[in-house]
């Protein structure tokens, strides 16, 4: 995905944010003596509003092309809170996630993360990789929630990867579920105040009662939620009827109800057909945000970041940034 990591220098020790003048000395004698731990909590009652990522892909090429055509995906685009995704390209994934954690919580913002390394990640498609053993991906999970610690923050699990659980050998499936469960443990263990959100699918992919099925396989009941829509182009209304229906389905069939967010980046003229990758036509949705028909409205695409060499970005890999995808994005042409 081309991520620019923020690497904190010093202390990697988890920080809290400082409320008032009156805890600045316990506060900085704890960080002397051992890591903070926060209390459980909201992040939303922690921060004030979401953060933007500073070296997004279109923050980047925003900061080296300027021009008119960079003037405006900077005020539609890059000047937006969305989310960061972390993946075998992130390098140290510990640090990558505490140093972009910490600058948010500098910030008195909220960053969105997405974790994105599941071994036989996207099937092998145009987002192919990720981990190269179940071993490995624990230890990389581990160490993702390790890097947020008690800091706020809010993640999304594995785009994909319950929804794609059919397209893996039957004799993998099993240890795909393990897995995200797994990572659904390390976050409800590690990181107190993180709303965590496995990845759920859209609303026409697998049926809300299956994927009910799928998300109390792995551990959904320990984290905050599911998350809706990653990547695609579903109406939020369309992906807030099938919240409600995987949540009603949870409720039915196991005795307990799950908020959800939806990926509203790219949504604002809803899909084409069936077409995911780099279609034409589409729009920016509604910016991140509490409400809108979910627990939030996130951008969770960074928007301009291609699907992979397909549709209207047929040279442009997975994750590269492309101007011309943004400005479609923006006139929604």
């Amino acid at each position: 995905m081309g991520c620019t990591n923020l690497v904190r220098e010093g202390s990697k020790l988890s920080v809290m944010r400082i409320k008032t003048l009156g805890l600045l000395a316990a506060s900085l004698l704890a960080l002397i003596a051992a890591p903070a731990q926060a209390a459980d909590g909201n992040p939303l009652e922690k921060t004030n509003g979401f953060y933007v990522d500073p070296n997004s892909n279109p923050a980047v090429w925003v900061r080296d092309h300027p021009g008119s055509t960079a003037d405006k995906i900077k005020a539609a685009i890059s000047t937006k809170a969305g989310a960061r995704w972390f993946g075998n390209w992130s390098g140290n994934v510990k640090m990558a996630v505490d140093g972009y954690t910490y600058a948010a919580d500098v910030a008195d913002k909220l960053p969105i993360l997405v974790a994105y390394n599941i071994p036989g990640r996207d099937c092998g498609g145009h987002s192919g990789g990720g981990a190269g053993s179940p071993e490995a991906y624990r230890t990389w999970i581990s160490n993702f929630a390790d890097g947020i610690g008690g800091k706020p923050a809010v993640v999304v699990i594995e785009p994909d990867a319950l929804a794609q659980v059919d397209c893996l050998p039957v004799g993998e499936r099993q240890t795909r579920l393990d897995l995200l469960k797994y990572a659904a443990e390390q976050f409800a263990a590690k990181a107190p105040n993180t709303w965590a959100y496995m990845d759920g699918g859209n609303s026409t992919w697998i049926p809300a009662a299956t994927m009910a099925d799928r998300l109390n396989a792995v551990g959904v009941k320990s984290i905050r939620g599911l998350a809706i829509n990653v990547s695609n182009y579903k109406t939020t209304t369309d992906s807030a009827n099938y919240g409600k229906a995987v949540s009603a389905a949870l409720s039915s069939k196991y005795g307990y109800t799950k908020p959800f967010v939806i990926d509203t980046s790219r949504n604002g003229n809803g899909p084409l057909g069936s077409e995911w990758c780099n279609p034409a036509g589409r729009k920016l949705g509604a910016t991140s945000q509490t409400g809108g028909g979910a627990e939030m409205l996130l951008w969770v695409k960074v928007p301009g970041d291609s699907d992979g060499k397909c549709g209207i970005a047929p040279n442009v890999e997975a994750g590269q940034f492309s101007p011309d995808l943004a400005l479609r994005l923006i006139s929604g042409t």
